[in-house]
């Protein structure tokens, strides 16, 4: 669902102020106000708004030497909220991914995450309940929703009570 902010208009950038660090930094610490990005994404969000790149690049720079952007508490404040929505290591790696982190960030702040299989189980037993599946029907379904909701074959085989190695 879009909010109110998605939908207004994009403010340009004035074409005098396109090429300009200072105004491009003033665009991204707008942004920043409202939520918190990773910087490819920030990056692009100024060349939505008529920024050229090297201005854009040097205000992320900047802001990223002063603390204000930092992909490494971006993604594990992600990470934390995501998986405490049910979400998977697999969807979650794949839409930071999209947003421009870099892939040993995501590795990095996966492998420090929640524990996997236990957040599969609870997301199991929150939609379908505390019961395990009967039937091969039953598994698949409930299998097919772990896999969309991005858990690996490791995490649904535990969530479904076939792992050996669950508690």
């Amino acid at each position: 669902m879009d909010t109110i902010l998605e939908t207004m208009p994009l403010k340009r950038a004035r074409t005098d102020d396109s090429a300009d660090a200072t105004a491009a930094r003033a665009a991204a610490v707008a942004l920043l106000a409202r939520k918190d990005f990773a910087r490819g994404e920030l990056l692009a969000r100024l060349a939505q708004r008529g920024f050229e790149a090297v201005p854009a690049a040097e205000a992320v720079g900047m802001l990223a030497r002063e603390g204000i952007l930092n992909d490494a508490r971006y993604a594990e404040n992600y990470v934390a909220y995501h998986a405490g929505r049910g979400q998977g290591p697999i969807r979650v790696a794949a839409e930071l991914r999209a947003r421009g982190v870099a892939p040993e960030l995501i590795e990095a702040v996966l492998a420090n995450g929640p524990d996997w299989r236990a957040l599969a189980r609870a997301a199991r037993e929150r939609r379908f309940g505390k019961r395990l599946p009967g039937s091969w029907r039953e598994r698949a379904r409930q299998g097919r929703f772990l896999q969309y909701r991005g858990f690996s074959a490791d995490h649904i085989r535990a969530a479904l009570g076939a792992d050996p190695d669950t508690d």
